[in-house]
């Protein structure tokens, strides 16, 4: 993840992604860096444009979070349905007993 946070931090900071700029944004973190990542990460973020995967990305969260509510109020509808039949069965128990002792 620290190798993904430094292009990051070069990208805010209106700087290319590079192999050499990110080995020493990560070695100011304290990261010994692995040049394997560095140039897996660094060739793979060259067709990528980094602004639209943000934007695409802070939206993907907020429109999934809606989608369980509809979940939980048909769990709550269930266990009200569940309290309501134990009443119904006490009062024909009750009027059962009513009528044996008459």
């Amino acid at each position: 993840m620290e190798y993904i946070y430094g292009a990051l931090l070069l990208h805010a900071a209106g700087k290319e992604v590079d192999e050499d700029k990110l080995k020493k944004v990560l070695e100011q973190a304290g990261v010994t860096p692995d040049e394997a990542r560095l140039k897996s990460l660094v060739s793979s973020l060259k067709d990528v444009n980094i602004e639209d995967v943000i934007k695409n990305a802070a939206a993907a969260p907020v429109a999934a979070a809606p989608a369980a509510e509809p979940a939980k109020k048909k769990e709550a509808k269930k266990e009200e349905k569940k309290e309501e039949k134990p009443e119904a069965n006490e009062e024909d128990a009750m009027a059962g007993l009513s009528s044996l002792f008459g």
